[in-house]
């Protein structure tokens, strides 16, 4: 049999072995007549005794053996009685138990579908069903009926099972006609359909070019695209040239759709320094209450501490320390002014004075809370300080709604107990988390910024330190003197030489710093694999799952992440008759293999090696696959003290990390880095990248590929410009309060 060819199969529903109600996911056992298939797929409302015909392809891992992966389905109402009370029976229909389903089918027998969809209300002559319940359970069998129904139809427009039920969720009902009558609608939040496939849908349905509908979802897919590359929002005559050029009509057509969205407030139009910008309404809100709420702590700041110098010298005699007068303004400022930026390159001092500011801070009896914008960030955070550090969106007690969106207990109805919070690596943090820190800020809490403004900015949509800065609103205190302990490293000297556009010296080997020269990505690759697996293990005793890290500033391309993590596993972790694999997303997981989580996920419940168990697991948090389990369908993951349980499901947030982008590493530190210089697009290859990943190297850094390519890194120093709001909305004339 040819398993790449979409192949059918019709058969009867024997067993739900696992249902997601959220997605839709399912795996199921299908009796075709000859034997049980394991068919996995999106099959929401799956019950035991539904006849189905599904299309789709064989798939055979080592792990799970041979399924059938459903990618369309059509199915058909228990055929008999007997059928139709295991189809009740299985928890398809929200509240139809076993009991209630036998007395329905003990009633009606055949005719009971007839009654659940014609007639509900006859549920009510079976003794312990209401009237009212009995509408309550026909509704939601018509509900379910109606939901695969609609699938059908939607699969003609070629919408899959999983957008199928996220299209149900937000039109209902009425979700084909609204599909028909604006195909654009698929792109909205909560159906996420690509603009292109929206727009080949809205071509079979023979809408016309400049439809209008086509008009305003081609600009909104413009400035959401632009949100992905950091932009809040975007000046109004770019806006208007980009989407003409997409959509491929007049620039007059989408002008006009332009003042048609600002006039019914699709889109926020703002005049800063003579030029207009648009937002989506969101992002508007989000900057607009940043830049009140930031004028209104500067207004109102918190209480001032006196004897600071006092405390300094204590600090100073018991420490047998001397704090550089830079420091010293920067624990002054922080305790008087209430708000402090305080910034810095690698061997400045900010870790030594945010020791001090917290020391004063709990001497005069405040609660100093502080926070991280990632999981390996805030463990950083704690082992530099000897303080608890909690991620931005644990601290915020973060929840998810249906959307995968997050949604933050702490907030103006539920503030933090704090007097001072303390937020580390700013540059990472984006507006929308951002204003959701602010929201959860009690009035008269002191608030810290830690960052390197020399950094990568954050990957969500803003500049929330740059702008801060550059405001001129804020006390900001930069570090700039290297301490003479720092400077013995040549890991730190070369990287205040990359940020301030100088070419590191590649011809010095000392102890912590090395370029190895080499010309191809052949011979690059090689060099790393080998420094990884075999020389560094041998010279140095570090392990390669531990201390060593890859980082490239690309994902894809021969010597981006991707391609480096298939190179390393088949070196450091090759195949082996006792360890289990595993495909995910088209990526081969081995037991044994480097991975890191990629994004946060407060439900995750892990057991630490003393025995105590809780849950939650963050972007960035990096372990060793010990476990994949067949029989339970989980996988086990090592992370430091804690062993982590994966469902397949959400072992999809599992990558390779034997290498990762120089932005996944941000707020990480490494024992030993390595980092391919090989030939890539400006726009990849620039000084803060550089700067960035050289930061990451904590003891020992190896440059490997073209010393051209380190200089065209340096040279380029050129900051990607993020168009945002908020440094016009902080220091623009008119007054921004809260809202």
């Amino acid at each position: 049999m040819d398993r790449e060819k979409l192949l059918e199969m019709t058969g009867s529903v024997e067993q739900v072995i696992f249902r997601n109600e959220k997605n839709g996911y399912a795996v199921i056992e299908l009796n075709n007549g000859e034997e049980l298939v394991t068919v996995v797929g999106t099959m929401p409302f799956i019950g035991v005794g539904e006849e189905l015909h599904v299309v789709g392809s064989w798939v055979n891992s080592q792990t799970y053996g041979t399924q059938f992966r459903a990618q369309a389905l059509e199915r058909s109402q228990p055929a008999d009685a007997a059928a139709l009370l295991k189809y009740l029976s299985s928890g398809a229909v929200k509240g139809v138990g076993p009991a209630i389903a036998r007395k329905i089918v003990d009633t009606f027998g055949e005719n009971a579908i007839q009654v659940l969809e014609n007639e509900p209300e006859r549920l009510s002559e079976i003794r312990g069903i209401t009237r009212a319940k009995a509408r309550k359970i026909g509704g939601e069998f018509q509900r379910v009926g109606g939901i695969r129904e609609m699938m059908v139809k939607l699969s003609g427009f070629g919408i899959t099972p999983e957008e199928a039920v996220r299209v149900w969720k937000a039109f209902g009902p009425q979700a084909e006609e609204q599909v028909k009558q604006d195909p654009y609608c698929l792109c909205g939040e909560g159906v996420g359909v690509d603009f292109a496939r929206a727009d080949r849908i809205a071509a079979s349905l023979e809408r016309p070019q400049d439809d209008r509908c086509r008009l305003r979802a081609g600009i909104v897919y413009v400035l959401k695209h632009n949100e992905g590359n950091g932009h809040t929002c975007l000046p109004a005559d770019k806006l208007a040239a980009a989407a003409a050029h997409m959509l491929g009509v007049d620039g007059a057509l989408a002008a006009g759709a332009l003042e048609e969205m600002k006039a019914d407030s699709t889109l926020v139009a703002r005049v800063f320094r003579g030029r207009e910008f648009l937002f989506t309404p969101r992002l508007y809100r989000a900057e607009v209450y940043t830049a009140g709420r930031i004028r209104m702590m500067l207004r109102y700041p918190a209480q001032s501490i006196v004897g600071i110098d006092g405390y300094i010298a204590t600090i100073e005699a018991e420490q047998q320390i001397s704090y550089a007068e830079l420091q010293k303004t920067a624990i002054r400022e922080a305790l008087t002014k209430g708000m402090l930026i305080l910034t810095g390159g690698p061997g400045t001092g900010k870790t030594t004075t945010l020791n001090a500011i917290i020391r004063i801070l709990e001497f005069e009896g405040e609660k100093v809370l502080l926070t991280a914008p990632t999981g390996r960030a805030a463990k950083r955070m704690s082992e530099l300080t000897g303080k608890e550090a909690k991620t931005i969106h644990r601290l915020l007690r973060v929840r998810w709604d249906e959307d995968d969106r997050p949604e933050f207990e702490k907030n103006e109805k539920d503030l933090l107990e704090c007097d001072t919070l303390i937020i580390d690596e700013l540059s990472m943090v984006d507006t929308l988390l951002f204003e959701a820190v602010l929201r959860a800020l009690p009035l008269g809490c002191r608030l810290i910024l830690v960052g390197d403004c020399d950094q990568l900015p954050s990957v969500g949509p803003g500049n929330v330190l740059g702008d801060l800065i550059a405001s001129g609103l804020l006390p900001v205190v930069q570090l700039r003197e290297v301490f003479r302990q720092s400077m013995k490293s040549l890991i730190v000297a070369n990287a205040h030489k990359i940020v301030a556009g100088r070419n590191p010296d590649l011809t010095v080997h000392t102890s912590d710093f090395f370029f190895l020269p080499y010309r191809t990505a052949e011979e690059i690759g090689s060099v790393v694999v080998d420094l990884y697996g075999r020389r560094l293990p041998a010279s140095y005793g570090y392990s390669p799952l531990t201390d060593i890290q890859v980082l490239s500033p690309a994902r894809k391309g021969e010597l981006g992440a991707a391609e480096l993590n298939r190179k390393l596993q088949q070196a450091v972790n090759p195949p082996a008759g006792d360890k289990n694999e595993i495909v995910l997303n088209g990526v081969l997981f081995r037991e044994g293999d480097k991975v890191m989580q990629v994004r946060n996920d407060y439900d995750l419940p892990w057991t630490r090696d003393d025995g105590t168990y809780g849950e939650g697991v963050f972007n960035g948090d990096l372990g060793i696959l010990l476990q994949i389990d067949r029989r339970a369908s989980t996988l086990a993951v090592k992370m430091d003290d804690r062993t982590v349980v994966y469902e397949t499901e959400t072992a999809s947030e599992l990558e390779l990390a034997y290498a990762m982008t120089v932005h996944k590493s941000q707020g990480s530190e490494f024992p030993a880095v390595i980092i391919p210089m090989y030939r890539g697009a400006p726009r990849l290859y620039y000084r803060n990248l550089l700067y960035t990943a050289v930061t990451r190297a904590k003891s020992l850094l190896i440059l490997v590929g073209r010393p051209e390519t380190v200089r065209q890194m340096v040279a380029n120093g050129k900051k990607t410009r993020r168009y945002t709001g908020l440094y016009d909305l902080l220091t623009g004339d008119e007054e921004n309060e809260a809202e």
